[in-house]
């Protein structure tokens, strides 16, 4: 097990989901991004998710597009992300997933990018634009680094095809909440509840909901159905509209709340609790 594997397992154990909140790194500026991921994580973050900039993030709604313009526009490089990552684990053991398109790590070479991240505490990786079945060579590269290449699936998502990402994830699963980009929904799929009830049939590895969750009322919904709630957009956004020391405010104060509603929903409701004894 790795760093992340540990941490969910930990939360699983306990009966708790975890919290995964979401930020593009370098937006405005990494020494920003510093500050916030240890706001995050004094707040109730149990696992951080940075997301590279990339010039076309084709799985990202107008937020996070917006986002990843502004660190690019700053100067956010791949080097600099990994420095942050470096630093902040030097004092900070909340694991760190890194969101990245699958450009960038071709562009480093896919053995030298699983490395160095490796290498600057890295726990996992979330390649939203490589489909499982062209996967092997980053599993690979990943694995042979100490790293985890977290699968996705969707509602859309085949039986035949469900099963086999089911038997060979390890860390989480991102259980993608919409057919589409990410950003703030008005309700979540129905069809959500369906996928994870045919993922549980394939594994125990933590089912994590993502893409549309944006405040407190869907993730305690999103508590009660899956393991962990990741929230990107809505933060991300209430980030950009804070100016100076507003930012690491308001970014607290919705990481609490998110927490506080995660820790409602994680009392019976929805379907079965797959981490609560008292379910079977």
């Amino acid at each position: 097990m790795n760093k992340l594997e540990n941490k969910l397992e930990k939360i699983k154990a306990s009966g708790q989901k975890a919290l995964i909140p979401f930020l593009t790194a370098g937006d405005p500026d990494l020494s920003v991004t510093e500050k916030l991921m240890v706001t995050l994580a004094e707040n109730g973050a149990d696992v951080i998710e940075l997301g590279i900039p990339y010039s076309d993030p084709l799985a990202d709604g107008p937020v996070l597009q917006l986002a990843a313009g502004r660190a690019l526009k700053a100067g956010t490089t791949t080097d600099g992300v990994l420095d942050l990552v470096k630093r902040f684990q030097n004092y900070n053991d909340t694991p760190v997933v890194l969101l990245v398109y699958f450009n960038q790590i071709y562009r480093r070479g896919i053995e030298r990018f699983c490395r160095e991240a490796a290498q600057a505490g890295v726990s996992a990786l979330v390649v939203p634009d490589l489909p499982f079945e062209e996967a092997a060579e980053l599993d690979s590269a990943a694995q042979a680094a100490g790293l985890i290449n977290i699968r996705f699936l969707a509602p859309t998502t085949t039986d035949e095809r469900l099963e086999k990402i089911c038997k060979s994830a390890r860390g989480f699963i991102y259980c993608v909440t919409v057919t589409g980009v990410t950003g703030k929904r008005t309700a979540m799929d129905p069809a959500v509840e369906t996928l994870l009830q045919r993922a549980a049939k394939f594994t125990a590895v933590p089912l994590a909901l993502g893409f549309g969750i944006s405040d407190p009322g869907q993730a305690k919904i999103a508590a009660q159905s899956g393991d962990c709630v990741i929230v990107g957009s809505a933060l991300v956004q209430k980030i950009a509209e804070a100016n100076g020391e507003a930012k690491y405010d308001v970014a607290g104060s919705f990481i609490r709340s998110l927490k506080s509603a995660i820790e409602e929903g994680e009392s019976h409701g929805g379907h079965q609790n797959r981490n609560c004894s008292a379910c079977g």
